[in-house]
């Protein structure tokens, strides 16, 4: 029992220690990009744990400004310099994959029927479109991520309009983000959201996430969703994560 708990425990700081995939050093180093960095941690997990598909690339259900805004930035993660030679570009796309083990608090283990059903939030709808259509790149130069997101029509609140909770839950998952890459491992501690102006579902919004500074174990973060053109500022917020390790998301201490 305690080598399977030790192979699971190794499995998941493969995949979850954020801080070894997409550390700040490692992206200016040898060891490659973020894409290539996170894929190195796949391959290093059981192949049972495996999730092939990724979830930030086009599909179907992706509108007009969705594509436009992806291939945007998309098209600055590789650069073509004079002769043909490619070097990677400012920004680096974050790919999105669901959970791998999925465990209650204390550490006690799902049974085989809701592991298999457990998926990722912000994942769980296999209907393309229907809820959130996002795609994350990260700026290490700039200490910035953006997120893209498109708002499906199953996240009304008010009518016509997207759930403010939904609002969040994309928020949480940038800054989140972007904590991660910066800190490793991290909670929210505390998201402050100001609600400036109504989302029409369907819409296609930009997420900005910037640090503000960090503080020990602390990460302070500034956020704002803007309409994708810009123009209009939906929400502005603020962020704290702090730094965890495994073993207290593992173990429930």
């Amino acid at each position: 029992m305690a080598r399977s708990l030790g192979r699971l425990c190794l499995g998941f700081h493969r995949l979850g220690t954020l801080s070894s995939v997409v550390s700040p050093p490692s992206l200016s180093s040898s060891s490659g990009s973020v894409r290539t960095i996170f894929a190195r941690a796949m391959m290093g997990l059981p192949s049972f744990l495996s999730q092939p598909r990724d979830f930030s690339l086009p599909n179907s259900s992706w509108g007009s400004e969705m594509m436009r805004l992806y291939q945007q930035y998309n098209s600055q993660c590789e650069m073509e310099m004079e002769g043909g030679e490619k070097q990677e570009g400012p920004w680096q796309r974050l790919p999105s994959y669901n959970r791998f083990l999925k465990y209650a608090p204390g550490g006690v283990y799902l049974s085989q029927m809701i592991h298999s059903k457990a998926r990722l939030f912000t994942r769980n709808i296999r209907n393309p479109g229907a809820t959130f259509e996002y795609v994350l790149f990260f700026n290490s130069e700039e200490q910035k991520c953006v997120g893209i997101f498109q708002a499906g029509h199953l996240l009304e609140g008010p009518p016509g309009h997207v759930h403010g909770g939904a609002i969040a839950t994309m928020i949480d998952t940038v800054v989140g983000a972007h904590a991660n890459i910066l800190s490793g491992p991290v909670v929210t501690a505390n998201l402050n959201v100001n609600y400036r102006r109504l989302i029409p579902l369907g819409s296609t919004l930009v997420i900005e996430s910037s640090l503000d500074k960090k503080e020990a174990k602390k990460v302070f973060i500034t956020c704002k969703v803007t309409s994708s053109d810009g123009s209009k500022l939906h929400t502005d917020s603020t962020a704290l994560f702090v730094s965890i390790k495994i073993s207290h998301l593992l173990l429930g201490s």
